[in-house]
C-alpha cells in the first residue's frame, strides 16, 4: 500500500506549504523585492506622479510672482496718483476764475517800473504857452459873462441909489459905480492880467523844466509804475 501524504494544505490557495528544509520559490524577476506591484515610480521618493522635482521650477516660479506682484503694485500705485490728480483738479478748477473764451488764464495786469530822469524844455515851453493861452481866454470870457448878468440884474442902479442915500442925492449927483467898475474897463483889465499870465506861466513852466532835470541828473529823478488795464 502506498502511503499517503499527511502535509495539510493550504486553505487559501491552491499552492501547497512549502516542506521543511526546501528552498522557497523564486519569485518573479520582474519586480523588485519588497515593493508591492502596481506602485507607481515616484511613490519612493514621497512625491506624486508627474510632479517634476527639477530645480528649473523652483528657479523660475519665484520670479514670476515678484513680476505679477510688481504689476499689481504698479497698477494700484499710478490708479492712486490719478485719483489724486483729479482731487486737485477739481480743487484747482473750483477756486480759479473761469478764462475768458478763446484766451489762457487771466495772469493780471503787467505792471513796469519806469524813471523819469529828463523833461524836454522845448516841449513844456510850448505846452504852458498853449494852456496859458487858454486859461487866458476863458478867464475873459469868464468875467464878460458875470458882468454881463450883473447889468441885466439891476445891480449897478441898486448900487447907485444906495450911495445916494447914505451920502445923499447933491454930493452922489455925479456918482456911477460903472465909472469904476464898468464892463469895459473890467473886461480891459482882465486881458491884461490874462497876457501877463500868458508870459508869466510859460517862463516858469519851462524853468521848472530845467531844474527838474538839474536835480534828476543828482538824486536820479521820480520813479513811475505803469500797469495795463484789467
Amino acid at each position: 500500500m502506498t502511503e499517503r501524504s499527511t502535509e495539510p494544505r493550504s486553505t487559501s490557495g491552491s499552492r501547497p506549504a512549502a516542506k521543511p528544509g526546501s528552498k522557497p520559490p523564486a519569485k518573479p524577476a520582474g519586480r523588485p523585492a519588497g515593493k508591492p506591484a502596481g506602485s507607481p515610480a515616484g511613490a519612493q521618493s514621497g512625491k506624486p506622479a508627474g510632479a517634476g522635482g527639477s530645480s528649473d521650477d523652483t528657479a523660475v516660479r519665484p520670479p514670476l510672482t515678484e513680476r505679477l506682484q510688481g504689476r499689481v503694485t504698479r497698477a494700484a500705485e499710478e490708479h492712486k496718483a490719478n485719483r489724486e490728480a483729479k482731487k486737485q483738479a477739481a480743487s484747482a478748477g473750483s477756486t480759479a476764475p473761469a478764462p475768458t473764451s478763446g484766451k489762457g488764464p487771466s495772469r493780471g495786469p503787467r505792471r513796469a517800473r519806469l524813471r523819469l530822469t529828463r523833461i524836454d524844455p522845448w516841449s513844456v515851453m510850448k505846452t504852458a504857452f498853449l494852456l496859458s493861452v487858454a486859461f487866458g481866454i476863458v478867464t475873459v470870457v469868464s468875467v464878460l459873462m458875470v458882468w454881463t448878468v450883473l447889468d441885466g440884474a439891476g445891480v449897478w442902479e441898486s448900487i447907485n441909489r444906495t450911495v445916494t442915500d447914505v451920502v445923499g442925492q447933491e454930493s452922489a449927483s455925479d456918482f456911477d459905480v460903472e465909472n469904476y467898475i464898468g464892463t469895459s474897463r473890467v473886461i480891459g483889465f482882465t486881458m491884461l492880467i490874462a497876457a501877463v499870465d500868458v508870459v508869466l506861466l510859460t517862463a516858469i513852466a519851462t524853468l521848472g523844466a530845467f531844474l527838474y532835470n538839474m536835480a534828476a541828473a543828482l538824486l536820479g529823478g521820480i520813479e513811475v509804475t505803469l500797469a495795463e488795464d484789467n
